[in-house]
C-alpha cells in the first residue's frame, strides 16, 4: 500500500472524520430503448404522460426518441439512489401500454437507419440545438451506434473532505480558489488511477459479450458466428466498449491530457474549434436544413466519448468547459458500465459498493502524471480486456512487464480491501447495516476465481442456450417488465412523478413562447461562446 494511501486512509479512520465519507454524492442515468412486445425498436413518439423530454429532471431521451434516460437525484447512500431509480421505471411502466424497456447494453434488432428517429425536443431555439446535434451525431456515427445503452454513475466527496485532505498535505486551505484547484486535480488524478485500473471494472461488469448481427450494418469485423441473427467472441466482456461500439476516426487521434484540469480543458477546447475536414464537405446545411452544428471535431464538449468525464453542474446558458473553468470539478461520471440485464434496473446495489470503494481508492491512492507511452498501455489493457478479459491466461501490460489479468485483479482487490473497511465503518455507524463493502468485495473475488460467474459470461451461456442475442434480451426486457407491473408505486409516489411530468409540460410552453432570436442566430451565439475562464 502506497505511503499517501496508509496516510489518508489513517486520517479518514478517525472518529472526527469518519462521517465525511458518508457526505458524498451518488447519482445514476440509465438509458434504455422502448421496444414493443416482439423487442423491435418502438416507432411511438416519447410518451407525452412521462413529461417534456426538454425539461423534465429526471425522465428524458438520450440520442433517439425510443432511447429513454432515467437520471436519479444524487443521495449520499448507493443503496438510496437505487431506489429511486426503481421508483422511476416503476412510474414509466404505468405509461409504456404494450412496451417495454430493453434489457440490454446493444440494442434490440434495429430497422433501417432512415426509420429511427432521432430525439425530438419542441420548437424551442434550445430544444432545435439539442436535435440538430442529434442530427450530427447520425451523419458521423451512423444512427445504430447511437442506440448503444449504458449506465453512467456520478461520483462525488464532499467539499469538507477536500478541506481536510488539503490541510493534512500541509497547505492552509484559507483561500477558497486553492481548496477549488486542489480539489479539481484531485479529481483529476483520481480519473487518473480509473485510466490504470478501469480494466477490471470491464472484467468484473462487463455483460455484452454478444450483438445482433444487424448492428453492424456491414461494417467488417472479427466477431465470430453464434447464429444467423447473432456475432459474438467467445472471451469479451463488452463489445458496447470496443471498437465496434462507440467508435469514430475523427476522435481517434483525441486523447485529452488528464494530468491537469487546464490540459483537459484545453484539449476539449481545441476539438470544439478545429474544423474536420470530412465534417466540412457536409457542411451545417442541407437544402436549408440544419444538419449538424458545426464541422469541427467536435460539435460541442460532450461528443467526446470518454469511459470517465470530470464535471460540473452548468448554469443556464453555460457550457461544460466554461462550468469547469470557471468553478472547478464537481464530481466525475464514469461511463463504461454496461446494463446489466440480470438487474430489473440494470445494475445491482452490490456493484455500485464495489464502485463507491474502487473509485475512493483511486482518489487516495498515489496517482503519477501519465505519459503518452503509458496513456497507449492503458487504453490497450482495456481494449484487451472488453474483448478477451474472459481468455485463460490473458496477460496485461504493467510498468513494461506482462502481468496476467487475474494476478493484477487478485492484487486490486487486495489494495481495496481497506478502503471498503473503512467504507463498512462509516455505513455501519451511519445506517446500521455492516459489512457491505466487504462482501461486494468477495463477490467481485469469486468472479476473478472462477471466470465463468462474470455477467459477461452468463449473458453468453443464456444467449447459446437461446440461440439468440436479441431472444435473450427480449425474454430479460419481458421479465424485467412483469417485475415493475406487478408492484405498484404508492398513491403519493405516482402523484409526484404527475406533478413532475405536468410542470416539466409547462416549462417547455414556456420556453417555447418566449421570445428569442432567429436559430441560426442563436447557433451562431451558442458556437461563439468564450470556451475559456477569464
Amino acid at each position: 500500500m502506497s505511503n499517501q494511501l496508509t496516510r489518508r486512509l489513517a486520517l479518514l479512520d478517525d472518529d472526527a472524520h469518519r462521517a465525511l465519507l458518508g457526505q458524498g454524492l451518488r447519482g445514476i442515468e440509465r438509458e434504455t430503448l422502448r421496444v414493443d412486445r416482439h423487442g423491435l425498436l418502438a416507432h411511438t413518439a416519447h410518451p407525452a404522460a412521462l413529461g417534456a423530454a426538454l425539461t423534465h429532471p429526471q425522465i428524458t431521451t438520450d440520442y433517439a426518441e425510443a432511447l429513454l434516460e432515467f437520471i436519479t437525484p444524487a443521495e449520499h447512500d448507493i443503496g438510496l439512489t437505487l431506489n429511486k431509480l426503481d421508483a422511476i421505471h416503476r412510474y414509466a411502466y404505468t405509461k409504456l401500454g404494450d412496451e417495454m424497456l430493453w434489457s440490454e447494453s446493444m440494442p434490440c434488432e434495429l430497422p433501417a437507419e432512415a426509420d429511427i428517429e432521432i430525439a425530438n425536443y419542441g420548437t424551442s431555439n434550445i430544444g432545435m440545438l439539442k436535435h440538430v446535434y442529434r442530427r450530427g451525431l447520425a451523419l458521423r456515427y451512423g444512427k445504430a451506434m447511437q442506440c448503444i445503452a449504458g449506465i453512467h454513475y456520478n461520483y462525488s466527496l464532499s467539499e469538507k473532505l477536500w478541506q481536510l485532505l488539503l490541510a493534512s498535505d500541509g497547505v492552509a486551505a484559507e483561500r477558497r480558489t486553492a481548496l477549488r484547484d486542489f480539489q479539481s486535480e484531485s479529481y483529476i488524478a483520481l480519473i487518473r488511477n480509473f485510466r490504470r485500473y478501469s480494466w477490471l471494472l470491464m472484467y468484473l461488469f462487463g455483460a455484452s459479450p454478444a450483438l445482433s448481427t444487424g448492428f453492424l450494418r456491414g461494417r467488417a469485423h472479427t466477431l465470430e458466428t453464434l447464429s444467423d441473427d447473432t456475432l459474438f467472441l467467445p472471451y469479451a466482456t463488452s463489445l458496447r466498449m470496443s471498437d465496434l461500439g462507440y467508435q469514430n476516426d475523427a476522435q481517434s487521434g483525441l486523447t485529452p491530457h488528464e494530468n491537469s484540469l487546464e490540459s483537459y480543458v484545453t484539449t476539449l477546447m481545441d476539438a470544439v474549434n478545429r474544423p474536420y475536414p470530412p465534417y466540412q464537405a457536409l457542411g451545417t446545411k442541407k437544402d436549408g436544413e440544419w444538419i449538424q452544428l458545426s464541422t469541427n471535431v467536435l460539435q460541442i464538449e460532450n461528443e467526446y466519448y470518454s469511459t470517465i468525464r470530470p464535471k460540473r453542474v452548468i448554469r443556464t446558458g453555460e457550457r461544460p468547459v466554461q462550468a469547469l473553468c470557471k468553478r472547478g470539478v464537481q464530481y466525475i461520471e464514469v461511463r463504461c458500465l454496461d446494463v446489466d440485464p440480470f438487474e430489473p434496473i440494470g445494475i445491482s446495489v452490490e456493484t455500485g459498493r464495489f464502485l463507491d470503494a474502487f473509485l475512493l481508492f483511486c482518489a487516495l491512492d498515489d496517482s503519477p502524471l501519465i505519459n503518452v507511452t503509458e496513456s497507449a498501455v492503458h487504453a490497450g489493457n482495456f481494449a484487451r480486456t472488453v474483448k478477451e478479459g474472459r481468455r485463460p491466461g490473458l496477460m496485461l501490460e504493467r510498468a513494461g512487464a506482462q502481468i496476467p489479468l487475474q494476478a493484477w485483479a487478485n492484487q486490486l482487490i487486495e489494495r481495496i480491501r481497506p478502503v471498503a473497511a473503512l467504507l463498512d465503518e462509516q455505513h455501519n455507524e451511519q445506517y446500521h447495516d455492516s459489512g457491505v463493502h466487504a462482501a461486494s468485495l468477495a463477490v467481485q473475488q469469486a468472479k476473478i476465481d472462477n471466470p465463468a460467474l462474470t455477467p459477461s459470461a452468463r449473458v453468453l451461456d443464456e444467449v447459446r442456450a437461446i440461440g439468440s442475442s436479441a431472444a435473450f434480451g427480449l425474454r430479460q426486457s419481458a421479465l424485467h417488465a412483469a417485475y415493475f407491473r406487478d408492484s405498484a408505486l404508492m398513491p403519493a409516489e405516482a402523484a409526484m412523478f404527475d406533478e413532475m411530468a405536468a410542470a416539466s409540460l409547462a416549462e417547455q410552453a414556456a420556453i417555447e413562447a418566449a421570445p428569442g432570436p432567429g436559430f441560426d442566430e442563436f447557433v451562431a451565439a451558442y458556437n461563439g461562446s468564450r470556451l475559456c475562464c477569464d
